[in-house]
């Protein structure tokens, strides 16, 4: 219990801290009935990402939030009204904020910092304040910590915007300078010292040698020793938010590099959630679907119609979502499927009754059919939202699934996530690779390119020049950008001498021939031509280092310091992975926790990136 409360309150108390923050750093009023004082929200790209997963628009209008503007858009003066910012500290945003001041927009400012301020730019704020004569407009000042982006209450992102600053791609260029990476370190540690703020707990650290995580460790530890050290201000011992109440259990806490596995982020996929990832516009638990303009054809010498995009939230509160967004891709279509068939029944139902109520006739059978229903169709009437709130959600997972199996039937998807999962266990092939590269059906240039260095990747012998070539103008002809595979090369040949290949173990898939239910003629899903695979559960290198260290097993990469020193009764782990991580890795570890009675596991990364964004980081860094 007291586990899942500590990974639940993670969500829970970046949205505490929010909620105060909204109501002018004072605990929120326990009567919801009294009426809100209305107030202007500022905030900055990396404020709207961080709000955006955690309050939906009515929340914020429920606290009294009438108008949510960026701070660096053109805004109106409205100086009756006060103002809350919830903005970065940097340069450009504190002098955007003075001018404010010197402009008197508001009635008053309550100034908060998403990150620590410095003294220097506080000194700023405070001339501008004085020489605005505005010095009593600004109410509050406030270090948030809130420097990260909870998108599930067991997941985390430190950033979404000027995220190719902290990027793989950034860190792992080969003319990086000593001060940027100096630069990109600070930024990582920034985010993840809010977070143990945020959670109110001191993590044990762990990571493996000679990488930027462990650059990221030794700095964040030297932070957090440092806050400890002066007991009066620390930010870990009882504040009046409460933070440290849970410290006595302290958190394992997994540093890892994205070096230590590179196939996983190029993997083709089989879950839900992994899966829209990968093949449609994700982005901050909003999906955005470009909707056909119609089969109404357009009059002669008319512009085409453009298509309208459709943006759907997947929240906490969709039942469906949180049930099977770890679901393989047929179990959730057959789902889908079977809500929609229940809704269908439930409507017919209604309009069944109705029409008994609608009866005309003064004979004994309408009147006692009458009284039987009414009390049916007062039922299904009270139950009315409800039913349409379940007919919003069926219609969201019906077009989003669609949009699914439309990438998977046309790139031929099941083929590769199959392909891909027999070559990281080491099956034996029905098929050659040059066939799949070869066949124009079989997915776009990119699918190819994914498939070939996962091969690459995982291979314990490279191929031969001559095999390689063969490889290379099969890749050519289907129109392959081969820039990813030079940096590949570079780093199989530097990491075969610094240790050993991540090891994929036993996973594999298994076909389960045709669809039972979904092959119906009246599915809204045909799914003829897809296999229906069913995963086998096997743990990816991340998850095999956090089982082997939160069990103390012998490790087969070099973790400091040894796990030998870790304490016995560890139940939660938190999994970091510098450089980037993935929806796969994430479901991974979900299921992994799963299997493990009474542990726990989050899992954060640096950025959250799909396939087709690491391809392209890997392309930059391959490039001659």
């Amino acid at each position: 219990f007291y586990l899942k409360k500590l990974t639940k309150k993670l969500t829970i108390r970046q949205k505490n801290k929010s909620r105060r923050m909204l109501n002018f750093n004072a605990p929120p009023l326990k009567n919801t009935a009294a009426e809100p004082v209305w107030k202007v929200l500022i905030y900055d790209r990396f404020g709207q990402d961080i709000i955006s997963p955690l309050l939906s628009v009515k929340e914020l209008r429920d606290m009294g939030i009438t108008l949510h503007l960026l701070l660096h858009s053109d805004r109106d003066p409205i100086p009756d009204v006060p103002a809350i910012y919830f903005v970065m500290p940097t340069e450009e945003n504190i002098d955007r904020i003075c001018q404010d001041l010197r402009n008197q927009l508001y009635e008053s400012y309550y100034l908060n910092f998403i990150s620590a301020i410095s003294r220097s730019k506080l000194e700023d704020i405070a001339s501008a304040a004085l020489a605005a004569n505005a010095v009593n407009l600004v109410t509050k000042v406030f270090d948030q910590y809130l420097n990260f982006i909870t998108l599930e209450d067991d997941m985390f992102v430190l950033c979404n915007q000027n995220k190719e600053q902290i990027s793989y791609h950034a860190i792992n260029k080969p003319d990086i300078m000593d001060t940027e990476m100096e630069g990109i370190m600070d930024t990582i540690v920034d985010g993840l010292f809010c977070y143990f703020v945020t959670l109110g707990a001191v993590p044990i650290i762990r990571c493996p040698r000679g990488n930027a995580a462990e650059m990221v460790a030794v700095k964040l530890d030297k932070k957090l020793r440092e806050n400890l050290r002066d007991a009066r201000n620390s930010l870990f011992t009882g504040d009046t938010m409460g933070a440290g109440q849970f410290s006595f259990q302290r958190p394992l806490f997994v540093l890892a590099d994205r070096n230590l596995d590179l196939a996983t982020p190029l993997h083709h996929t089989w879950t839900y959630q992994a899966l829209i990832h990968d093949v449609l516009d994700l982005y901050l638990n909003r999906v955005s679907l470009e909707e056909s303009p119609g089969s109404e054809a357009s009059p002669a010498g008319a512009r085409p119609k453009k298509k309208s995009k459709k943006s759907y939230d997947l929240t906490a509160a969709d039942k469906f979502w949180q049930k099977h967004k770890g679901s393989p891709f047929p179990e959730v279509a057959e789902s889908v499927q079977e809500e929609l068939d229940t809704y269908r029944a439930q409507e017919d139902e209604v309009k069944r009754l109705k029409s008994i109520m609608g009866l005309e006739g003064e004979d004994d059978g309408a009147i006692s059919m009458l009284s039987d229903n009414t009390a049916k169709l007062t039922s299904a009437v009270s139950s009315l939202p409800e039913l349409l709130e379940k007919k919003r959600l069926i219609d969201l997972h019906t077009n989003v699934a669609t949009a699914v199996l439309d990438h998977i039937k046309s790139r031929k998807l099941d083929v590769y996530f199959e392909y891909e999962e027999k070559l990281m266990s080491k099956s034996t092939m029905d098929k050659s690779l040059l066939d799949i590269i070869s066949d124009p059906d079989a997915g776009t240039p990119e699918d190819k390119m994914r498939l070939f260095l996962i091969y690459y990747i995982t291979s314990q012998q490279p191929p031969s020049e001559g095999d390689l070539e063969q490889y290379k103008k099969a890749l050519i002809d289907a129109g392959c950008d081969l820039s990813p595979l030079n940096y590949i090369k570079q780093w199989k040949a530097f990491t075969k001498m610094a240790a050993a290949p991540a090891n994929y173990g036993n996973s594999g898939v298994k076909p389960m021939g045709l669809f039972s239910r979904v092959m119906n003629t009246g599915s809204q899903f045909v799914m003829e031509g897809v296999k229906n695979l069913v995963l086998k559960q096997h743990n990816l290198p991340v998850t095999r280092i956090l089982d082997n260290l939160m069990d103390m097993k012998s490790n087969p990469v070099s973790f400091i310091p040894p796990p030998q020193t870790l304490q016995t009764f560890l139940l939660l782990a938190i999994v970091f992975v510098v450089g980037g991580g993935n929806y796969i890795e994430y479901q991974n570890l979900v299921d992994y926790a799963k299997a493990k009675q009474g542990k726990r596991v989050m899992y954060g990364c640096s950025e959250l990136f799909s396939a087709t964004q690491f391809m392209k980081q890997l392309s930059q860094l391959g490039q001659k």
